[in-house]
């Protein structure tokens, strides 16, 4: 996937926001569809997946999480990032819970969307790199390997379907085996730029990482919850 030329689904029932957020993205060389609400989207997702997705919560017939419900069970690969109010900590929990891969509060300056839009995208184009040359990153913790350019995981050599911040906050904590990393310092590893990221973020991605790692096998236990400090990737 190209950094620019990226096909953007900008999907929000608010007609000036899609209007100012699509003028935005095609200053910067993107390509973008406009949808009303949940429902006109998926019908268009049913026949083809864009680059990249960013969805209210709040619309009309489908909602955000119901979309990024349906999406998720679709494609794993797919940046999807949620447009929501400060006010909205459930539903934006929730939302991380069922495979969002960052949030912006609204209202935010098109300065700061389009650099999480660039950050998405990188991350992942990367997932695409072909396999082989001098410039590849292979982590091995124990079970888990890490491919560092492409944003891939394997647990005992199968693979990990993670969504690009759910692979980013476990290559936090598996860098450092033993090490408690605090819910600070793994938001400033997932979401660097944002203040307004809560604590119970990390844990539903936590969540989300132990329930895909489980199910690639039952008994995984390596991330380990250090109760009123973190969390922390145990060591063999």
């Amino acid at each position: 996937m190209a950094m620019t030329n990226a096909l953007i689904a900008v999907v929000d029932d608010e007609e000036n926001l899609r209007e100012t957020v699509g003028f935005a993205l095609r200053r910067e060389g993107y390509r973008v569809e406009p949808f009303p609400d949940g429902m006109h989207a998926w019908r268009s997702f049913e026949h083809g997946l864009p680059d990249l997705v960013i969805l209210d919560i709040l619309m009309p017939q489908m909602d955000g999480l119901e979309l990024c419900r349906r999406l998720r069970a679709l494609s794993e690969r797919l940046p999807i990032l949620f447009l929501t109010s400060k006010d909205e900590e459930f539903d934006k929990v929730l939302g991380l819970e069922l495979g969002a891969d960052d949030y912006l509060c609204k209202p935010f300056s098109m300065r700061e969307l389009m650099a999480r839009v660039k950050v998405l995208l990188r991350r992942a184009a990367f997932r695409d790199v072909p396999a082989g040359g001098d410039d590849e990153r292979i982590v091995d913790v124990g079970r888990l390997r890490l491919d560092l350019r492409r944003y891939q995981a394997q647990w005992g050599g199968s693979p990990v379907p993670l969504t690009v911040t759910e692979f980013t906050l476990l290559h936090a904590l598996a860098r450092h085996p033993g090490h408690v990393k605090s819910r600070a310092q793994l938001l400033q590893e997932g979401y660097p730029h944002d203040a307004y990221v809560s604590d119970r973020t990390i844990d539903s991605h936590i969540k989300r990482l132990r329930r895909k790692l489980t199910e690639t096998d039952p008994g995984f236990d390596a991330v380990e919850t250090v109760y009123g400090l973190g969390y922390r990737w145990r060591p063999d």
